[in-house]
């Protein structure tokens, strides 16, 4: 080799590693260093849990979630400065320190279905959050599961070969009277139990409309229907049993897409002139926002619930804090899938604010971020709240 092709080797060499290593800057002293949990320190699961902001990928996200649910969950009025206008009685310290931010809790009717049920029930039974936003699936399979239980798919003599559940044949199902939940099946009898439940109620809830002027509201109804499950012996396992005890308002606006509004179908032909009003609603819901010093949410789905919970803090300019766990995605333009970044842009989550979206299937994901925010400063098993 020639001494000139060799200098320009040299040369092309030099550039080369200069444009694969370009010089880096220096990290800033903040920056988090990337370590996950090591089980040669033995198993301690909140020792893991905290290990998840500093690995990577969706478990920091995880963290972040952790993070954002107890900043909401610690906030105090007297965290705020006091305004010029601000109310005599509330410009005492000691009150403003009482005041506490409004969480908004909403969740899609599978976690109802699942067992993120009885998650959710512990938040509700000792009040640890303020308004729950559910669809109407949501609501009855908590009522329903206090007559009569789902099952796992798998694992019965009905179906030996299935192996999760998701696989299950619906031709099958539908001969036997099985409706599928991802890898879980309800019975028709539950429904049947469900509507023996539910329509004398409604015809109590019709007298009073006639006789007494009583007017509904889809969020009145459910807390009537959750005193009513609370008369049973398995009531206290219900969602919304706890959500009337606590003074909890439950917002359904999509209340008839499901098997009430089935019931109020089939109950309209037996009686007619029962009226569920929405508007009542919508202004509940709304002004419950515009009245709250400081809201969060933590919306698990999508949909209707995550719709109806950002559009509420809409009438605020957004709410304070915000977490979601779905696995949709953005690039079809669906609100589900939908980043934080896209409610900001609509002035449903404020600008300041720091969301967190946990891409993740919440039946793992739901259940963990509550045992590392609310439960570790719950009350101890078995001691009411």
């Amino acid at each position: 080799m020639s001494k000139d092709a060799g200098a320009e080797e040299a040369a092309l060499l030099k550039d080369t590693v200069e444009s694969v290593l370009v010089k880096s800057v220096e990290m800033p002293p903040e920056a988090i260093i990337v370590k996950g949990y090591d089980f040669n320190n033995g198993v301690d699961h909140n020792a893991l849990l905290s290990s998840f902001l500093t690995s990577g990928f969706q478990a920091s996200n995880f963290g972040m979630a952790v993070n954002e649910i107890n900043r909401m969950r610690a906030w105090r009025l007297s965290d705020d400065p006091i305004a010029e206008d601000e109310d005599d009685e509330l410009k005492d310290m000691e009150v403003r320190s009482k005041i506490k931010s409004t969480i908004f809790l909403g969740y899609t009717s599978n976690m109802a279905s699942c067992g993120v049920r009885e998650t959710i029930r512990y938040l509700c039974e000792h009040k640890m959050v303020d308004v729950i936003v559910a669809t109407a699936g949501g609501v009855e399979e908590d009522f329903i599961k206090c007559l009569a239980p789902t099952y796992l798919g798998s694992g019965n003599s009905l179906h030996p070969k299935c192996a999760s559940g998701f696989e299950l044949d619906g031709r099958t199902l539908r001969l036997q009277g099985l409706n599928r939940i991802g890898n879980m099946v309800v019975p028709n009898e539950n429904y049947v139990l469900f509507e023996s439940w539910l329509m004398p109620i409604l015809d109590t809830m019709l007298d009073e409309q006639t006789n007494d002027g009583v007017l509904w509201t889809p969020s009145s109804l459910i807390r009537r229907l959750g005193l009513e499950i609370g008369k049973l012996p398995s009531g206290k396992e219900s969602i919304y049993y706890w959500c009337a005890i606590n003074d909890i308002p439950v917002f359904s606006p999509a209340l008839t897409d499901g098997s009430i509004g089935d019931m109020l179908f089939f109950h309209s032909y037996k009686r007619t002139a029962l009226v569920v009003d929405v508007v009542g609603d919508i202004r509940g819901i709304n002004m419950l926002a515009m009245k709250a010093r400081h809201t969060g949410a933590i919306i698990i789905g999508g949909g209707v619930v995550k719709h109806h919970i950002m559009n509420a803090n809409l009438m605020r300019n957004g709410c304070d804090h915000a977490v979601l766990v779905n696995t949709g995605q953005e690039f079809d333009g669906s609100d589900s899938g939908a980043r934080p970044d896209e409610a900001i842009s609509w002035g449903k989550i404020k600008l300041e604010s720091k969301p967190v979206k946990v891409y993740a299937e919440a039946t793992i994901v739901f259940p963990l971020l509550v045992a590392q925010t609310f439960a570790k400063d719950g009350p101890a098993p078995g001691v009411a709240k």
